[in-house]
């Protein structure tokens, strides 16, 4: 692969799952990685700085980048934080509606607004979306409507700040081994139904999704911009399997 143009990445979401995955990958290409997330990050990777914040909070999140804002400016920002929940739309309360919307919409906003006066002319976004902002799932709802925002954030980004040579891409995974996602994948027949629908035959790892990520910040994506890259083994090729009936056999 490509050496990572980026060289000073701040992620926010970093702490874990994708986030974390992504902060090990692009140390190892030699980037100076910070982070902001609710909770310090337990791996190994060496990172410059660390702030803590609640992505929903506007003013919490500003103050955090500012904390951790390098000299010379971010050459690339990645937004991995994302929550999800399973429920019908009926059964959908207010509460959380807002929570989904607000980790994974509006902290992606914030998140841009905070680190643009941070950022160097030719620098990248790299948000991290899903397969489902393209496709209705039962019981997700509120998590597609969230996840389409975010692509068409990314496109407006991608619009506006064109005349700056930054770019702004979205990494769209399908089913990945991460924490929030392991509690499904403890239960066979929904771990099988997934895997009957990628054509790979296999559920991605945080690495697979960091490594793309990488390459949208390297050299080689030096002229994608406003892109959506599915990265799912194939599965959206297929229907999704309906959350509502998880843990059950489906055809």
């Amino acid at each position: 692969m490509a050496a990572v143009v980026t060289q000073r990445v701040l992620i926010v979401g970093g702490a874990s799952g994708i986030g974390a995955a992504c902060a090990e990958v692009l140390n190892h290409h030699g980037a100076e990685v910070v982070v902001v997330d609710l909770r310090e990050p337990s791996t190994d990777v060496p990172l410059t700085r660390f702030a803590a914040a609640d992505v929903r909070d506007a003013d919490a999140l500003t103050a955090a980048v500012d904390a951790v804002a390098v000299v010379g400016g971010f050459s690339g920002v990645v937004y991995a934080a994302g929550i999800g929940s399973i429920a019908p739309i009926q059964a959908l309360t207010p509460k959380q509606w807002r929570l989904v919307l607000g980790v994974n919409l509006d902290g992606a906003f914030f998140t841009a607004h905070a680190a643009l006066p941070h950022m160097t002319d030719g620098a990248a976004f790299v948000f991290i979306s899903s397969v489902d902002s393209s496709a209705p799932v039962s019981g997700l709802a509120h998590y597609c409507a969230s996840k389409a925002g975010v692509d068409a954030l990314s496109r407006s980004l991608a619009l506006e700040l064109g005349p700056r040579r930054i770019r702004s891409n979205v990494v769209a995974p399908g089913p990945v081994r991460t924490p929030l996602m392991n509690g499904l994948f403890s239960d066979p027949a929904t771990e099988s139904a997934f895997l009957e629908r990628t054509p790979l035959g296999a559920i991605a790892e945080p690495r697979q999704i960091a490594d793309t990520v990488a390459f949208l910040l390297s050299p080689a994506a030096a002229h994608v911009t406003g892109a959506r890259l599915p990265v799912d083994g194939g599965m959206s090729l297929r229907e999704h399997p309906s959350m509502l009936t998880a843990g059950k056999r489906t055809t």
